[in-house]
């Protein structure tokens, strides 16, 4: 959107808009912006979410994009960290909400604003992060330095996790495919389940371990216990899933109340390593009988970078359906003949690009 709006100001003055190869090496570069930081701070373990960085880097991409110097660039990502960060409360519980779903955009739109507080000369604050007692990595770190060992280039973009077969929390993508495989051997024995064992990362303990009443969807697709239920029950996992009909189905808490969520040590490592990053779950159902399923660990969810070659093909499915779900058939035909030529895509200009979207 960005790009459009510089496109159409260029075009304005009789200049050349921007090309879509300069919003792909943007999408780069927020991407690894933002990942390169998660990846060495934790600002969820001190209870802020981490869209701050999307308003980090989207504010650093678009300063850029608009043309401005280095100093206008720092500038208004002084204001970025002044801002602080938005709390995770409406990720967990009891105060889980749709605004998780809404955080991204929220972010991203006011990173669009600060961008454009440097052409108004607005003044930098060059200890933003390090002030004693007033910056942010005091007031929102615990005093803890903010760090960036690894250099900028595409190593996020590259590792990218695609949300291709569930909409669940990524912690849980894992556990979600392993539950649809013991679904068949299960779901005329659910009276007979003793416990049902869940191993799962540190990070996913801590983020979506979550037991007793769930109040909205929300809540619910961040329960690593419901995500597996449904899919032991149903067979799937979908959005629909999450509403309340659904959910009302007492089977649902019954199994819910017979999971345990233990940390995987391994998992756990697995999750860090950088050539690895895998999101291990595994799932095993013990019965009265004391007979029990397989135990059904799969490390990699689809979207993963080490299953590109079974994920991109579905991938390409998902894009499709749901360009169909939005345009008539000339529009999609056009769209996809675009996309299908990489070559072509990245000397479109972005105007026209945008115009292919338009329903008008």
């Amino acid at each position: 959107s960005m790009a459009d709006y510089v496109s159409q100001q260029h075009l304005s003055k009789s200049e050349e808009p921007l090309m879509m190869a300069d919003v792909l090496d943007a999408m780069i570069k927020a991407y690894e912006v933002q990942g390169i930081l998660a990846l060495e701070n934790s600002f969820n373990r001190v209870g802020l979410d981490h869209v701050l960085l999307v308003r980090i880097a989207s504010t650093a991409v678009i300063t850029a994009m608009l043309g401005r110097e280095r100093n206008q660039i720092i500038n208004a990502l002084s204001h970025a960290w002044m801002d602080g960060g938005s709390l995770r409360t409406y990720r967990h519980a009891p105060n889980t909400g749709a605004r998780k779903s809404w955080a991204a955009g929220d972010a991203a739109s006011r990173a669009v604003w600060l961008s454009l507080l440097p052409l108004k000369d607005e003044i930098m604050y060059p200890s933003v992060l390090t002030a004693d007692n007033w910056g942010f990595q005091d007031v929102m770190f615990n005093s803890e330095p903010i760090t960036m060992h690894c250099a900028y280039g595409t190593y996020v973009m590259e590792n990218i996790l695609f949300k291709i077969s569930y909409p669940a929390e990524f912690h849980a993508q894992t556990a979600v495919e392993a539950a649809i495989k013991l679904n068949k051997e299960v779901k005329d024995r659910f009276d007979e389940i003793e416990k049902i064992v869940i191993e799962t990362q540190e990070a996913g303990m801590r983020i979506i371990d979550k037991t007793g009443p769930l109040y909205n969807p929300a809540d619910r697709d961040h329960c690593i216990q419901y995500m597996v239920a449904i899919p032991l029950l149903f067979g799937r996992l979908t959005a629909d899933d999450y509403e309340d009909g659904i959910a009302s189905d007492p089977r649902i808490d019954s199994l819910r109340e017979k999971m345990e969520v233990l940390e995987n040590k391994r998992f756990s490592a697995d999750y860090l390593v950088p050539d690895k990053r895998s999101i291990g779950n595994a799932v095993q159902i013990f019965f009265n009988n004391g007979e029990s399923t397989e135990r059904i660990e799969i490390e990699y969810p689809l979207g993963h970078r080490l299953r590109r070659s079974e994920g991109l093909p579905l991938l390409k499915e998902k894009f499709e359906y749901n360009l169909e779900r939005q345009f008539n058939s000339n529009q999609i035909e056009k769209i996809t003949e675009i996309f299908n030529d990489q070559q072509h895509l990245e000397t479109m200009p972005v105007n026209q690009f945008i115009a292919l979207f338009s329903n008008t």
